[in-house]
């Protein structure tokens, strides 16, 4: 025991230096190599772009490696840059503040939605298919894009089993239920969550942004119904399922259903309950709230896996290869990120002053549309969550006025952000994790330029309309 406590006391010593709250300076980063800070993040988005198919044995076995060498890219030249003291409350800030939750909250997500085993040989028609992609947009902003996603997925894969071409089908479900349906409401996709932190009502988005959310996933069904007709005409699909599943249909896993509203109950309830306690831990100090949901989600997790009957994740085909890529691919995005999200915070004193520019008027009022495509394209690329609160901050950061006189402004970030990040695989972590559950199953998914082939033909163009109708 002393030895343990002996121990304890050095760690804590040599996280003493880091134990304060820190932050990067985006102007003296812009000022001392500029764009040059943001090449890591650039090497790690190529890396995820082109080893898969360049490199495909190379990068399986090694990606978690590639994540860590492009986050000491950036690490090391701060540590000589910045002393190792600012860079480690950096990342300590960036841990306890984001990842940690982050991947704490997809982790349970990701453990109850797999629990969940829909019985039933589904028989993937053109109208069911439909019928489901549906239900995800709606699911998606009750319980979030990510348990939307890892609910309806797997069953998505059963019911389409006898079917040759499927990759529309998985395109198509990342644009709906793993983005565009969480728009609605702050449990629905990160970003929005942060804006209901911020002060932004709960009711908000889905006032203001139902209509615009309405148009894309009813344009999206409709397109999807035109290409799933076409395919399953012309492959002359068997009415019976040459592997069918069990005809009775029903749920097992079904104690789930009360994990997941717990896991709803508790992103919700710290929001809402602010006891105004703030603990400091090493590099960032983190209100009471946060960190018992975190520990409570933690539970929740350990409670999924040892309630859940092990026929009901072995029916899912359920494995932890997907949370794993996801976990270590984002610890790579979100420490490269951060001098790209510092120099924009700069404002007009960074590196990324141009676009500030690009997104104020001459009159020096904020233009939703630019705001909407800057906040968007960004998004697509950068975690959605924290180029939220980026362009938040650009446009004033006063939420009554938000929500108010600019709700225009407030309503082009949030839809943008939340829209645009079905734009790559990057721009929302359920992208990566349907991606990683289907190539599980052994189906084909796009590559990433292939897969922005599909959301650049599409949704731009959808993306356009809206800027016509409602950004404006």
């Amino acid at each position: 025991m002393k030895r343990a406590a002996r121990c304890a006391a050095l760690a804590l010593a040599a996280l003493a230096p880091w134990a304060q709250a820190a932050e990067l300076d985006g102007r003296a980063l812009s000022s001392a190599g500029g764009a040059w800070w943001a090449l890591p993040f650039a090497g790690m988005l190529l890396s995820i772009a082109l080893l898969p198919l360049l490199a495909p044995h190379f990068w399986h076995r090694h990606f978690g490696k590639v994540a860590l060498g492009w986050a000491l890219a950036f690490a090391l030249p701060s540590v000589l840059a910045h002393g190792a003291a600012a860079t480690g409350g950096v990342l300590l800030h960036m841990l306890w503040a984001e990842y940690i939750p982050f991947i704490v909250l997809l982790t349970a997500l990701f453990t109850v939605s797999g629990g969940i085993y829909v019985r039933g040989n589904l028989h993937g028609s053109p109208a069911l298919n439909t019928g489901l992609l549906a239900l995800g947009a709606v699911l998606a902003s009750i319980m979030g894009t990510t348990g939307a996603s890892m609910l309806l997925i797997r069953p998505l894969i059963r019911a389409n089993d006898n079917r040759r071409h499927t990759v529309h089908i998985w395109v198509f479900f990342i644009f709906i239920v793993s983005n565009i349906g969480g728009s609605l409401t702050p449990l629905g996709d990160p970003p929005l969550f942060l804006g209901f932190l911020q002060g932004v009502s709960f009711f908000w988005t889905l006032k203001t942004l139902l209509p615009e959310t309405l148009f894309c996933v009813a344009v999206l069904l409709a397109l999807f119904w035109l290409i799933d007709r076409h395919w399953y005409g012309k492959e002359g699909v068997l009415p019976r399922d040459p592997t069918p599943d069990d005809h009775r249909f029903g749920l097992d896993g079904g104690i789930n259903l009360l994990l997941l509203a717990g896991v709803v109950g508790l992103v919700l309830l710290s929001g809402t309950w602010k006891p105004g306690i703030v603990l400091q831990l090493p590099g960032a100090d983190v209100a009471l709230q946060n960190l018992l949901r975190d520990a409570a989600l933690v539970g929740v997790t350990l409670a999924s896996i040892a309630l859940t009957p092990r026929a009901a994740r072995e029916a899912n085909q359920f494995g932890w290869g997907p949370m794993q890529e996801v976990a270590k691919l984002f610890i790579g995005i979100f420490v490269t990120m951060l001098p790209v999200l510092a120099m924009l915070r700069a404002g007009h004193d960074g590196a990324f002053a141009a676009v500030l520019r690009a997104v104020t008027g001459p009159d020096g009022q904020p233009l939703p549309w630019a705001y909407f495509w800057a906040s968007g394209l960004l998004s697509s690329f950068l975690d959605n969550a924290p180029t939220y609160l980026v362009f938040f901050n650009l446009a004033g950061g006063d939420v009554q006025q938000l929500m108010g006189p600019l709700a225009a402004t407030l309503a082009a970030i949030s839809a943008g952000s939340v829209f645009m990040g079905a734009n790559s695989y990057i721009g929302n972590a359920p992208n990566f994790m349907v991606k990683a559950i289907v190539e599980d199953r052994g189906l084909r998914m796009p590559s990433f330029f292939g897969y922005m082939g599909w959301s650049f033909g599409i949704l731009v163009p959808l993306f356009v309309v809206v800027t016509f109708i409602w950004m404006r």
